[in-house]
């Protein structure tokens, strides 16, 4: 990362603490019955509705929760992971062949920030779609579209084909958990998956948390909620996520548990649902002494998706809390922020409040 850039000094109220409370309380889900070819007989309808229940609980206390037995093969993963690494051990100059910029934000970057101060961290973006469609621009009168195309570095040479599994197999578990929580919330099964049709904007991002002189000082992703409707995150046995409880508003470190994904409701979630859900604070911490990977993939609906809470949601005594907004100006504002130092917070979706 070179000398210390004073931009990556987080102002005094958000700097880290140095001292780690493991947040013991994000709940540890098993999900093997989703495994089984008759789940949703009614030979299993007992364990589903418990499962449902533990989705629902976590979703509704902590906004976060941990899957095993997720159905995601270990290897796509190992060679994903070792992929990632090999990717990031290359020099500067090799990976930025395929650096992104303000008009086509995938691929490789090590300049972000988050709330306005930079991030200690390189990243590579990858889609799901490709190409994916996005607004030109943030404009709501510019009816404009543009593409995105992944970018693809020579090596590892297996990194494209290793990447493309991969991201496949997330957006199945993405699926199943959508069903889930869509029951939770006492909706039909499916009624969430139609908002993610074969033009979706989701993506995957590999992320690299090189070593920091300055981890009390620094954060590898300053304090945000995520914008869309679910991340599935793949993260190493180094740790370093840190959730916002919402009991007390500490933070809290999340412990690592090997092989399972750790789960955060979005912003989507949060507004589809009326705020039965809510899409909770993170951030990432950084250590002196080692470095640290993790992987996670944003679940997106298409650009043309307009959000807003769903109507089996909203009742007289409890009218909408959002009025619709359209996911892909969204997403390009948020976007657009990455390589634009604003002078106020970027878009949010309180800025929708109805």
């Amino acid at each position: 990362m070179g000398e210390v850039d004073p931009a990556f000094i987080q102002d005094v109220e958000h700097r880290p603490k140095l001292t780690i409370t493991e947040a013991e309380g994000i709940p540890v889900i098993d999900l093997s019955i989703l495994n089984y070819p008759d789940f949703s007989s009614e030979k299993y309808s007992k364990e589903l509705e418990t499962l449902v229940a533990e989705i629902g609980d976590a979703s509704k206390k902590w906004g976060f929760f941990q899957v095993i037995n997720h159905g995601v093969p270990l290897e796509h993963r190992e060679k994903m992971e070792l992929a990632s690494r090999k990717f990031f051990a290359l020099s500067k100059e090799d990976k930025r062949k395929v650096g992104r910029d303000e008009f086509n934000p995938l691929g490789y970057y090590d300049t972000e920030h988050t709330k306005n101060v930079r991030d200690w961290k390189e990243v590579f973006d990858f889609a799901l779609q490709n190409p994916t469609v996005i607004p030109f621009s943030p404009d709501l009168d510019d009816k404009q579209l543009k593409q995105l195309n992944s970018q693809w570095p020579d090596y590892p040479p297996e990194f494209r084909e290793v990447c493309e599994v991969y991201v496949q197999e997330m957006e199945k578990l993405s699926y199943k958990l959508l069903e889930l929580i869509s029951l939770s919330l006492g909706l039909s099964a499916n009624r969430l998956n139609g908002f993610f049709d074969e033009e979706q904007t989701s993506f995957v991002r590999l992320n690299h948390y090189p070593p920091c002189p300055i981890p009390h000082l620094a954060l590898g992703v300053g304090r945000h909620k995520d914008a869309g409707a679910l991340t599935i995150l793949a993260q190493d046995n180094v740790g370093g996520l840190e959730v916002k409880s919402k009991a007390d508003g500490e933070w809290i470190r999340v412990k690592p548990t090997p092989h399972a994904y750790i789960i955060n409701i979005g912003d989507l979630i949060q507004v589809w649902s009326n705020e039965e859900y809510e899409s909770v604070e993170h951030r990432v911490m950084v250590n002196s002494e080692r470095e640290r990977f993790s992987i996670p993939f944003f679940l997106n609906p298409a650009h043309y998706t307009w959000v807003e809470p769903l109507e089996e949601l909203v009742t007289e005594k409890n009218p909408a809390k959002y009025k619709a907004y359209n996911w892909g100006k969204f997403f390009t504002m948020r976007k657009d922020s990455n390589f634009k130092k604003h002078d106020v917070e970027n878009i949010q979706i309180y800025h929708f409040r109805a």
